[in-house]
């Protein structure tokens, strides 16, 4: 092994480096993460990068290389595969970290006679009718509550070159950055007071389909550019990019927007209000009422179908108008925006026919799709793209996933113990409550762990400032 001179091809190679592309990154980075260090410094640092490259995978330098290490590596055996009685399959990926009951509530779900097929994703846990992180495919039929409560909840990230790292750009600007996020942002029932007309969204004719939606009309305006309770968050962060990336962006440390909400009350009455409609119409078990169908071809189907491509386009429309307004305020340009719903259901072709594929709580994947899938408050989400994995329905999960509930949550942990965690990552909160707390969701990377079939990883974002609604009490 060299110990002197330059860093040369041969012995990067020998450490077992013996793709080029990777080699030629391996070297790119390591001159520049440890550019004062000896060559055989540098070589062991590669060596132990090889050997165990989750340890870097938030490296500031080294990251890039650390994820197309762990995307290259064969997954771990982790998911299965059941078929009930008439032989619907159900994929089921990061199978040890998915509870019994869980397990079972899909299994109800694939019993209706609609059901074709389904997934679980790695983040799953136990909802009301279909479970979060779930993903059910049905013949010409939508399920209100395959979709959820929360229609067309959605991540949406907005990136930013400027002339400094993203880094630098918090550290110097963090006092303004706090002030901009606190007046940019609403949540729970708190709303701006100087919404316009003017986004499309407001006053388009699907409003006018029904008196039911037309109620609810004057609430989306006022609801427009604000955020749900709980989970739904705006972050400020750093998304990290490899020198190769779609955007032909450099190499860097981007300063980037990161938001989660949904179709705030006009989608949480638009689901209670079919889900009901289509109890009536089922008459299916207690156990079961909450899986209640519309067909396609029946009048509240269709109906239904138009109001949530309505809450989809109103969900979407809230996320531009909060990265609007933080951009103004900053005075930035963006760069690039991804975005993705979670909670929808959308016409695909699988199986050589068409089916309506429901995902609640579940990211679109299909092969070169980008999404966002994010941790916790004090842990990365992740910029990926999908890989079309059939078996899982071209999805991949949503999100870290709970590990308890709230109540557990308020039961077990307290703010000073939150507060310690998020200090540890470097990370301010702003609102958030205990129920929130990084302690109450999986391991992120284990997720991600157990989706390497379902997605590639593009990108991390690490949160600095996190914005929520206030404090839970219980």
């Amino acid at each position: 092994m060299a110990k002197k001179g330059k860093l040369r091809g041969k012995d990067v190679e020998a450490l077992g480096y013996e793709d080029t592309a990777l080699r030629s990154l391996a070297m790119q980075l390591i001159t520049r993460a440890a550019k004062h260090e000896s060559v055989e410094t540098q070589l062991n640092t590669l060596a132990a990068l090889l050997a165990t490259p989750e340890k870097y995978k938030y490296d500031k330098i080294l990251s890039p290389l650390a994820l197309k290490l762990i995307g290259e590596q064969q997954p771990a055996d982790n998911s299965r595969f059941e078929q009930d009685k008439d032989n619907k399959k159900v994929a089921i990926f990061g199978a040890e970290g998915i509870d019994a009951e869980t397990e079972k509530q899909m299994q109800r779900a694939m019993e209706l006679p609609v059901s074709v097929a389904g997934a679980l994703m790695p983040d799953a846990h136990y909802g009301y009718g279909l479970p979060i992180g779930g993903v059910l495919a049905t013949e010409n039929s939508v399920i209100p509550y395959g979709v959820g409560v929360d229609i067309a909840c959605r991540m949406c990230l907005t990136v930013y070159e400027l002339d400094k790292s993203g880094d630098v750009f918090i550290e110097k600007q963090r006092e303004e950055l706090r002030k901009t996020l606190m007046n940019c942002t609403r949540f729970g029932e708190d709303t701006f007071s100087d919404n316009f007309r003017e986004d499309a969204v407001i006053d388009s004719a699907a409003f006018n389909q029904s008196s039911f939606l037309k109620r609810w009309q004057d609430k989306a305006y006022t609801q427009i550019g604000s955020s749900g309770g709980g989970n739904h968050f705006v972050d400020l962060g750093i998304l990290a990019l490899p020198e190769q990336n779609r955007w032909h962006l450099n190499e860097g440390r981007y300063f980037a927007i990161l938001s989660h909400s949904g179709s705030r009350g006009l989608g949480a009455q638009i689901a209670e209000h079919y889900k009901q409609i289509a109890i009536k119409k089922r008459g299916l078990s207690k156990e079961q009422a909450y899986m209640s169908w519309l067909g396609l071809d029946e009048v509240e189907g269709a109906a239904y179908w138009a109001a949530m491509h309505l809450a989809g386009d109103y969900a979407s429309a809230c996320h531009h108008h909060i990265h609007k307004r933080i951009a103004k305020a900053l005075n930035i340009q963006p760069a690039f925006m991804v975005e993705n719903h979670h909670n929808f259901a959308w016409k695909e072709q699988h199986k050589g026919r068409e089916l309506i594929v429901h995902r609640k709580g579940a990211t679109p994947a299909a092969a070169g799709e980008l999404g966002i899938i994010p941790g916790s408050m004090a842990s990365p989400a992740f910029l990926v793209e999908g890989r079309g994995n059939a078996d899982a329905l071209k999805s991949a999960a949503h999100g870290a996933g709970r590990l308890m509930s709230r109540r557990q949550a308020l039961q077990t942990y307290n703010s000073k113990m939150m507060r310690a965690e998020l200090n540890k990552h470097g990370v301010e909160l702003m609102g958030g409550g205990v129920d929130e707390a990084p302690f109450v969701y999986k391991n992120i990377e284990e997720v991600m762990q157990a989706q390497s079939e379902l997605v590639n990883i593009l990108g991390v974002f690490s949160p600095k400032l996190v914005r929520m609604a206030a404090d839970t009490k219980d």
